[in-house]
């Protein structure tokens, strides 16, 4: 029987990040997500639309990623025919093998997974009369390495209805990201002109309006190290520490970047690595501002509720290390990095 060292063990960011004019998050009318809390309007970043840039983070910093697509017949269409299947083989046995995985959605595969799916395909001699799902579904139960397959997989999990044993728990975790304080949307009234008017009197061709708004924002994700123990060895491990964290600093939500340019990093950061529950901050009460501007009182108010949390939890709090980052407090992200990673141990 293995154990698992690091189980219950998890990393967690405690981040406050403020952005000037910016829409980061739009819902069905275009306008920027909101939420209440309390008593109070807050602006909210979701958790998917925060999750896909740090994907997107990664693949940037050379790691290796998964592909998440509805096409995965046509990759393994292409795949065998590099294997010396005939197109009309290849598309044959590529709809079969896909439609045993996935149902018209979304679904996370990896580079080694889809050459072993190839290399089923070939056993066949590329015949689709040949596949059944159990051997398509139990060739893949237990061949997944997020070292060929990608970290994004192991990161953020894979759920697959028809082929659970290709599901895969997610390590990380991350909640919607909320305003520490009060916002109200506002809107930006525009036009456009057009170059080769056919009245020299004409005005703006065209005119509209896009709401946008302001906020800190207080962002908290965890990194369970247990479930990454149980597909990584310790230098896998060390390296997703340090790539996840460097993603989550440099990534930024892309709605409206062009238009509205949101590219603030950290405030500040306070990431613990603790052993027990979760401990998410809740900003019940906004804050006030202090000197005209928000991010120093949410520094304070996070502090101060950690401290709390720490002393409510007693020995049950099991903090493991505690490093803090920001303009005012130090630190860079290398050096953070560094001190996650000297907690995963050989």
């Amino acid at each position: 029987m293995t154990t698992n060292k690091y189980q219950g063990v998890r990393i967690e960011y405690h981040i406050l990040q403020s952005f000037p004019v910016t829409c980061l998050n739009r819902d069905d009318v275009g306008a920027p997500k909101t939420a209440r809390v309390g008593d109070s309007l807050r602006a909210r970043v979701s958790s998917q639309c925060w999750k896909r840039p740090v994907r997107m983070a990664l693949h940037e910093m050379g790691v290796k990623t998964g592909t998440r697509t509805k096409n995965l017949d046509t990759m393994i269409s292409a795949a065998c025919i590099e294997k010396g299947a005939t197109p009309e083989q290849a598309v044959a046995i590529g709809k079969v093998i896909a439609k045993h995985l996935s149902d018209d959605t979304l679904i996370f595969v990896g580079k080694g997974e889809l050459n072993h799916l190839t290399e089923y395909a070939q056993s066949k001699e590329f015949d689709s009369t040949k596949v059944t799902d159990k051997e398509v579904q139990k060739l893949l139960a237990k061949v997944f390495d997020p070292n060929i397959d990608g970290l994004d997989i192991a990161l953020f999990g894979r759920m697959v209805a028809s082929a659970t044993s290709m599901n895969v728990e997610a390590a990380c975790n991350f909640a919607h990201a909320i305003s520490t304080h009060r916002v109200s949307n506002d809107l930006e009234f525009f036009t456009a002109v057009d170059d080769n008017p056919q009245d020299e009197h004409a005005g703006s061709a065209h005119m509209g309006t896009l709401e946008f708004n302001s906020a800190t924002y207080y962002r908290y994700i965890s990194l369970d190290l247990g479930m990454l123990e149980k597909v990584m060895d310790t230098a896998a491990m060390k390296a997703a520490i340090e790539a996840f964290t460097k993603a989550l600093f440099i990534a930024v939500p892309a709605a409206r970047q062009n238009t509205m340019s949101g590219l603030s990093p950290w405030d500040y950061a306070n990431v613990l690595v603790r052993k027990g529950q979760g401990i998410q901050i809740s900003f019940e009460e906004p804050v006030r501002s202090e000197n005209g501007g928000f991010s120093k009182p949410s520094i304070a108010k996070l502090k101060a509720s950690l401290n709390a949390k720490e002393k409510m939890y007693g020995s049950l709090f099991g903090k493991l290390g505690s490093y803090e980052i920001g303009d005012e407090f130090g630190g860079n992200i290398d050096d953070l990095a560094a001190s996650l990673q000297s907690h995963v141990t050989a």
